[in-house]
């Protein structure tokens, strides 16, 4: 059962509020793995009354949570930059 909380965000830990960016909100939450952080974030958006969200989980670790929560933001932007709405499938 925690090979499926892992996979799907439930081993994570949230460092950092939300932050809000072009109309959607990214809450960074990078994965602990033993000593090293994966990269990962909830994108979030209202559409029509609803919300929507995109898990974003990346290969890239890092040894420091708080520079793992920075760049976790940072590829969540490059997402919203580059597919826009499309990220909710």
């Amino acid at each position: 059962m925690s090979f499926l909380k892992k996979l799907f965000g439930g081993g994570a830990t949230e460092t950092q509020k939300s932050e809000a960016y072009d109309g959607f909100a990214i809450t960074p939450t990078p994965q602990r793995e033993g000593t090293q952080y994966r990269i990962g974030a909830r994108i979030e958006k209202e559409i029509g009354g609803q919300v929507h969200t995109h898990n974003l989980v990346r290969a890239d670790t890092m040894a420091d949570q708080d520079e793992a929560a920075a760049a976790s933001i940072a590829k969540a932007k490059q997402m919203i930059d580059e597919q826009g709405d499309r990220i909710f499938g």
